[in-house]
């Protein structure tokens, strides 16, 4: 992002004249002396040359340039308090203070391989290393680490891969094509009152990130993760040694789904399904880690896959948003916005594109801005979750985000139907029209601006998967929206709104990531980021939305430090007896499913000794939620973002040896 302005930005950016004082206020002896120490000549630890002509590099000039009209887009000052963003403008980029939790190898990461790659790609190699010195405070080297080292000991006698759908296990987003996130005590082995037992049997670390985005899955006698340093790994799930790593191009922020792929040479086989933050589909063999085939979807520079692809029936659906450019609209130069939502079906064993849906109209030229650059529009709708399928009514259901470009589309902060065969559109209900949102811009705009809505949107886009769940005779669509609002829909009736429940106050910051559903029970965990009080648990009837019981925030882990949250947006999943909630404080929490009392709680706030041997500490969780298979909780503990602080482990929890 730029930090040159539009004539009518000062508005926009109220803290940009305190830029200057802000940056002047940064400690900068950290900085100082990573410029004048000359970097190494040779490739660096964290997998990417560094040349040495970085030392001449300004990391606080690039800063200025590229970063500053977003992380310095919230006026912090001294008394911002536990949460920087109450009350505030709503900025969706992270305060300078926050950066500095990060280390210099987590924020070039992200440049290159996580979900600042479409930002960094606008500058050099070069820039990038020192921008990440300048953004963290400090220099590389000392908490650097291979990548390569991540992948830990080899397994000494790996079992043969399995049938994944048979024996325990966790498959994909939502533990199956439904995504209603309930493990039954068959496949999973615990149930309510095994949680307290638990006992931590190993951890697992991750090079140089400050996210655990991915979710596991076990499946086939395996247990599959990814990270934002785009490895993927093929873990045993009682001890977690290594039985095979593989790189993928960028990094990862989906879970991993498997399912049968035929090869032309030989027998059916099981390939591990997932996509990068490039908007590349991978098909990995499960059983050698070997790529089966890698296919780009899309080629817009800010489109990325964080929906987890749904496997079935020979094909795979792949859902794709785009993150950065809604951020970059306000800015002069950029000619804004072209991106669209879309989801595909490829076949599984070629990646083959069978079909491609986008979400909204095709993007045209709108007006010029009165830097002279032309704006375009529609965009936006980006599908951040995994797609449902719906076998009897031959239907897949995706969730929208928000608009960022008029003109409006009716197909926004929706849920779509597609004909699971061809992909064309069967219904769409939309719950938030004209929601229109775009980083920097006022809440009322003038017409001669058309790079921002007559009137901003409130952002409030889904980012749950759709889960499809059964009560009494009918079924139900049902998900949480960032609203604040739970919605159940008629899948026989064109989406028609059975009920809704307002579970929150609702926040344009923070994603409500997805509902747990069981014996007529709908649970929901409650985000709520721009509130004072964000955090908390819902229950309600499924048949018709009566809430049954309501739970406050709890008490947070992370004390009173900036950035602490109890924000618990984050995937719920349900065992017998009790639903499983994260949140951004570092907890996992166990809530009784009769009347929400809390049965169990593990904090993740702390350094772990890692099988792989790569420093690890847990922290802050929001996304992904934890998933149970045979005896054991696995969880990834670490979600340096928006709030919360960064974590970089897979921890697994097991039930003590008899």
């Amino acid at each position: 992002m730029h930090l040159r302005l539009l004539p009518s930005s000062a508005a926009r950016f109220a803290a940009s004249a305190a830029i200057v004082p802000i940056l002047a206020a940064i400690p900068m002896a950290a900085v100082a002396a990573a410029a004048a120490s000359p970097g190494p000549t040779g490739p660096s630890s964290s997998g990417i040359a560094s040349p040495a002509a970085r030392d001449v590099v300004d990391g606080e000039a690039v800063f200025r340039r590229v970063c500053a009209a977003c992380h310095l887009g919230l006026a912090e000052t001294p008394d911002a308090g536990v949460n920087p963003y109450e009350g505030r403008s709503l900025g969706h980029a992270l305060p300078r203070e926050l950066l500095h939790t990060y280390s210099p190898e987590a924020i070039l990461n992200a440049l290159t391989n996580g979900k600042m790659q479409a930002q960094g790609s606008l500058i050099t190699e070069a820039e990038r290393r020192a921008v990440a010195e300048f953004a963290s405070g400090r220099r590389f080297g000392a908490r650097s680490i291979d990548p390569a080292l991540e992948d830990g000991t080899p397994c000494a006698h790996p079992a043969p891969m399995s049938d994944p759908g048979a024996g325990p296990g966790w498959n994909g987003w939502g533990n199956g094509i439904a995504n209603t996130r309930y493990q039954p005590v068959s496949r999973g082995g615990l149930t309510a009152a095994d949680l307290p037992r638990l006992r931590l049997k190993w951890a697992f670390g991750f090079a140089n990130v400050a996210s655990m985005r991915s979710q596991p899955s076990v499946a086939g006698g395996r247990l599959f993760v990814a990270s934002e340093n785009g490895r993927v790994h093929a873990l045993d799930p009682a001890t977690g040694c290594t039985d095979w790593s593989f790189k993928a191009e960028a990094g990862i922020a989906t879970a991993v789904a498997v399912g049968e792929y035929r090869s032309e040479a030989g027998p059916p086989g099981y390939a591990v399904y997932f996509g990068d933050r490039k908007a590349n589909v991978y098909a990995v063999d499960a059983r050698s880690g070997r790529a089966v085939w890698i296919r780009k979807i899309d080629a817009h520079p800010s489109a990325s896959i964080t929906g987890s692809p749904t496997v079935y029936h020979g094909r795979v659906y792949v859902p794709v948003q785009g993150i950065g450019e809604e951020g970059r609209a306000a800015t002069g130069d950029y000619a804004c916005c072209t991106f669209r939502g879309s989801v595909s079906a490829l076949d599984a064993s070629t990646g083959r594109v069978l079909w491609k849906t986008y979400t909204v109209a095709p993007s045209e030229p709108r007006a010029r801005n009165k830097d002279g650059v032309e704006m375009y529009g529609p965009a936006g709708g980006g599908i951040w979750s995994a797609p449902t399928v719906d076998p009897r009514r031959g239907l897949l259901y995706v969730a929208t985000g928000n608009g960022y470009a008029d003109p409006p589309q009716p197909t926004t902060d929706a849920v779509i139907a597609l004909d699971l065969r061809t992909g064309a559109i069967r219904w769409a209900r939309q719950v938030l029209a004209g929601d229109i949102w775009v980083m920097g811009c006022s809440a009322k705009n003038p017409p001669d601006d058309p790079a921002c809505p007559p009137t901003l949107g409130a952002d409030f886009d889904f980012s749950a998967s759709p889960a499809l769940a059964r009560s009494g005779t009918r079924e139900l669509l049902v998900l949480p929206q960032k609203s604040g609002l739970a919605f159940a829909l008629d899948p026989d009736r064109a989406g028609r709104i059975v009920w809704r429940d307002r579970i929150g106050r609702g926040s344009g910051l923070g994603g409500e990531w997805g509902a747990a559903i069981e014996g007529g029970v709908a649970y929901f965990g409650v985000a709520d980021q721009l509130t004072p009080t964000p955090g908390g648990m819902r229950a309600v009837r499924l048949a018709d939305g009566t809430p049954l019981w309501r739970k406050p925030p709890p008490k947070a882990l992370c004390g009173t430090r900036l950035g602490c949250s109890v924000g618990q947006g984050a995937a719920l999943t349900a065992i017998p007896g009790a639903v499983l909630s994260v949140a951004l404080d570092g907890g996992l929490r166990a809530y009784a499913t009769r009347d929400g009392r809390v049965l169990w709680t593990y904090d993740c706030n702390r350094a772990f000794k890692t099988v792989n041997g790569v420093p690890a500490h847990g922290g802050a969780m929001d996304g992904p939620g934890p998933i149970v298979a045979g005896g054991m909780l696995y969880v990834s503990c670490g979600n340096g973002g928006l709030m919360g602080s960064p974590g970089n482990v897979l921890v697994a929890l097991g039930l003590p040896a008899r």
